[in-house]
């Protein structure tokens, strides 16, 4: 590999490409029939009632390790051929199962890339492109202990190396190593704004063995969403001038959250170049410069530096730096930026604690000390003059939700990991005694998945959904008490039959609690899509509130609708939206649930995953939040639904941190369908596009953010891009309106950008600011926008 640090031009369009699953199950067709697993006895009745629950549960004393590590793993991949797929594993032990050593003492490299690449025995290896996108997972589980590393892992689509969380084990580079990064987690085989579905959790990085003196980076991060990087620790000698610890240099990429990272040493903590981030949770210790920004539009939420020279070098940040709930102990400087003439380079500090020069401007101290409230260098447009003001620094009061806070700061958690549970609590769904549950991909396992959440809603158990497809052909239920996680990027909820067929029905395919039920109900690493062409099918609906705040909550978990093996989407939906509603929308927040999301992408195939099938989708809604007690959204993507990607109806007391979305690539000059359309029965808190011409294909395109009647929205980072019209290049104006609010008192949004956007901002039908008085970054950059407040 040649390194290269991408920048993309404003004309930038994305070049979507799907991998071939050349030995997928050519008979695999979950939406024509589905065998009914066996109930054993009778099917549990959900009950309606109002359920709070009483009591948390308490974990057992867990000293036999890591239950990840512990229990038995029969996932598989569902839709491989049959002739594979009895010998292809997903989990993968790399000490049990390919010998690798953890003593430190010999080189695992070898053993770790066997257990990577490893396919069905009489089969094609995970690095031949063969098994598309979604067709080949791989947990690498490394045990606790130290992997010498001479030379470096490569990863491919569908890889998630996770660790022991008790003891996380450090992969090691010898003081020869022979590469230049430790892990490529890129699929060098595809673009990095296709390589989905890659994840690294609970290890360390450790450079230390090599000289100071010589050039090393430990970790390549070229990937884009539903992608995950946590609880990693990045350990380098200090004093040096050539250990890096994160690149983002092999491609252009289009990333959502890294999150709960350490770094100590170093030259640079983090070297970035790509499209928008937000950085949550993470902390830099003796490490020169802490972040080198590239991008359009980076959030940094609850990180700290300490004992560096500079904390955050935004000169390339060419859209907007939010800064929230940071803190700076012994820099020399914490952010430095590049002057400009434009929107662009903007800058927004909120509760920022630091003792020296806080902030640099093409050289410069512009600001020293600490930010106690909100500090915002660029565009700036507030209720007592709606329009723009260019400000070098001004001081603005955001007013913020006492329930939306842990102390002053927002509140956040880390993903959990369930560490401190026996194996013993957990519970394999496809192991119940007398309740089978399949994943197959063909058999229904509703009513035996909803028996099982039934009946074990009170034992505190945590369950565990193995990678594979589980056919949904009714709703789901979650009661509270409810914990679940899966295989990262394989453990898939998939609707299919008449029960979702209605729109003007709606009908929840996983239901978290109902209105009123207060509790805990957790959910990990699964991922939810629909199996046919399904217009009355709401994915998820969350009815259910947090006793306190994270005991509600989703956790890299996605939606896809199209573009993959398991669905008939993916081959019928190929030309025109009218013939393809395929979902009536991805996620509901409803008016009493109260919940905490943390990397989310709600995803309506643009291309392809598996094939090269053109993709052509209707997906009615994004996310729907109508919640008021609390809601956080912490790097969330919804891209490509029909009628919006977020709408806060009614909404209150939320606070987002990284809200990327793009319009349906069909939609704009040209197409077959103008919103509504093809959606006939519409919500009440749907729009209506009464205020477009009847045959204004630009204004009659999928909202980015609708926010009506709400109060009190906290909104850091909007990411708001368009690259098509009617599946054709664009750029210009491509879309007439991004924003719109309406009705709604104490809204604040940081950060904002859009792409090829006539107006950013309306406030009702009245156009407040356009992209051309804020041309910067991509196309327009606001860098705060206070709506009566």
């Amino acid at each position: 590999m040649s390194p290269l640090q991408y920048s993309p031009p404003i004309n930038y369009t994305p070049k979507p490409s799907g991998i071939p699953f050349k030995i997928k199950n050519p008979s695999a067709k979950p939406w024509l029939s589905q065998a009914t697993a066996t109930v054993a006895q009778a099917t549990a009745t959900v009950a309606h009632a109002t359920l709070a629950q009483a009591t948390l549960c308490s974990a057992s004393n867990n000293s036999s390790g890591y239950w990840y590590e512990q229990i038995d793993h029969d996932g598989e991949s569902s839709f491989m051929d049959s002739k594979y797929k009895d010998s292809y594993t997903v989990f993968r032990n790399v000490v049990k199962d390919f010998g690798a050593d953890n003593t430190g003492k010999n080189d695992a490299a070898a053993a770790i890339t066997a257990a990577i690449k490893a396919g069905p025995s009489n089969g094609p290896d995970r690095g031949s492109s063969s098994m598309g996108t979604t067709g080949q997972p791989a947990i690498i589980y490394l045990p606790a202990g130290t992997y010498l590393m001479k030379s470096s892992l490569q990863l491919y689509v569908g890889t998630v190396i996770i660790g022991d969380p008790t003891n996380p084990p450090v992969l090691k580079a010898s003081s020869d190593f022979k590469n230049d990064h430790i892990i490529y987690a890129k699929d060098p085989n595809f673009g990095g704004t296709i390589n989905f579905y890659i994840g690294i959790k609970n290890i360390i990085l450790d450079s230390t063995n090599v000289g100071a003196d010589k050039s090393i980076n430990l970790l390549d991060w070229t990937v884009s969403q539903a992608t995950q990087l946590t609880n990693v620790g990045f350990n380098m000698p200090t004093n040096t001038a050539k250990h890096v610890g994160l690149t983002t240099q092999y491609d252009y990429n289009s990333n959502l959250i890294l999150n709960d990272l350490w770094f100590k040493g170093g030259a640079i903590g983090m070297k970035l170049s790509g499209q928008q981030w937000v950085f949550k949770n993470i902390s830099f210790s003796g490490t020169t410069t802490g972040v080198q920004a590239g991008g359009t539009d980076i959030v940094f939420l609850g990180c700290r530096f300490e004992q560096g020279t500079l904390g955050i070098d935004a000169q390339g940040t060419s859209g907007s730096l939010t800064v929230v709930d940071t803190t700076g102990v012994g820099m020399g400087t914490l952010i430095s930026s590049s002057s400009s003439n434009t929107a662009g380079n903007s800058i927004v500090l909120d509760n920022v604690q630091n003792s020296g020069a806080t902030v640099k401007i093409g050289g410069q101290t512009t600001l020293s000390g600490n930010v106690a409230n909100t500090w915002v260098h660029g565009h700036l447009y507030t209720s007592k003059n709606a329009k723009l003001q260019s400000q070098q620094g001004q001081t603005v009061t955001t007013s913020r939700s006492p329930s939306l806070l842990s102390g002053k700061n927002y509140f956040t958690m880390a993903p959990p990991t369930y560490q401190e549970y026996g194996t013993g609590q957990v519970l394999n769904i496809k192991n119940v005694p007398g309740i089978p549950v399949y994943g197959d991909g063909e058999t229904d396992d509703t009513r035996n998945i909803n028996s099982i959440l039934s009946r074990y809603k009170s034992s505190c158990s945590l369950f565990y959904f193995p990678a594979g497809t589980y056919i949904v052909t009714d709703t789901i239920f979650v009661p509270a008490g409810t914990r679940i996680i899966g295989d990262p990027y394989a453990s898939t909820l998939s609707a299919v039959g008449s029960n979702f067929e209605d729109e003007s029905a709606p009908r929840a395919m996983f239901r978290v609690g109902y209105p009123g039920d207060v509790g805990v109900a957790q959910v990990s690493d699964m991922l939810f899509t629909v199996a046919d062409i399904l217009p009355g099918c709401k994915l998820v609906e969350i009815n259910i509130a947090a006793r306190s705040p994270g005991d509600v909550g989703f956790w890299n978990t996605h939606f896809r609708i199209g573009g993959a093996a398991g669905s008939q989407v993916e081959s019928e939906c190929t030309d025109d939206p009218n013939d393809c509603k395929a979902a009536w929308g991805l996620l509901h927040l409803t008016t009493t649930s109260s919940a905490y999301i943390e990397n989310m992408w709600g995803w309506t195939a643009d291309h392809d995953l598996d094939g090269n099938n053109p993709q052509t989708i209707s997906t009615g809604r994004g996310l729907l939040v109508e919640g008021t007690a609390a809601t956080w959204l912490i790097g969330t993507g919804f891209e490509h639904n029909t009628l919006y990607q977020y709408n806060f109806q009614y909404a209150r007391n939320v606070f987002t941190a990284m809200q990327q979305s793009e319009t349906p690539y069909w939609q704009g000059q040209g197409s077959k369908a103008l919103n509504p359309a093809p959606w006939e029965y519409l919500a009440s808190s749907d729009p209506d596009y009464s205020n477009c011409a009847s045959r204004d294909s630009k204004c009659r395109m999928a909202l980015f953010e609708r926010i009506y009647g709400a109060s009190n929205l906290f909104l850091y980072g909007g990411c708001n891009w368009v690259f098509f019209n009617n599946n054709g290049d664009c750029s210009g104006d491509c879309q007439t309106n991004a924003i719109e609010i309406a009705n709604s008192t104490s809204i604040y949004l940081y950060g904002t950008n859009t792409k090829s956007t006539t107006n950013m901002v309306l406030e009702g039908t009245n156009v407040i600011a356009t992209e051309s008085d804020n041309a910067g970054g991509w196309g327009g950059v606001i860098a705060g926008y206070l709506y009566d407040s």
